[in-house]
């Protein structure tokens, strides 16, 4: 793969996974989950789980990096959102 290739591939992944950073942050923060849809990032989870396959199956850094970074603030969202909703944090919003 050129070099130039893995640069686009780079700097893509990094903006299309830091773009889930606010939403893990907010999250965080307000301790509530309400707004969030878990069957969008579940599905979106699942999608990342084959980018990452796919991406390994390829041998290529830039796929593999970002989506296992991606794989991880997905998570990250689906599980505070679970746990705010079980404790009725959500609710109280």
């Amino acid at each position: 793969m050129p070099p130039t290739t893995d640069l686009i591939g780079y700097i893509a992944g990094a903006l299309t996974t830091f773009a889930f950073v606010p939403q893990v942050v907010r999250l965080y923060r307000l301790k509530h989950s309400r707004d969030i849809s878990l069957p969008t990032f579940s599905m979106f989870g699942m999608g990342v789980v084959f980018w990452l396959t796919y991406g390994i199956m390829l041998r290529s850094w830039p796929i593999i990096m970002w989506n296992a970074i991606t794989l991880i603030l997905a998570i990250t969202v689906v599980t505070l959102t679970v746990r705010y909703r079980r404790s009725g944090i959500s609710n109280r919003f």
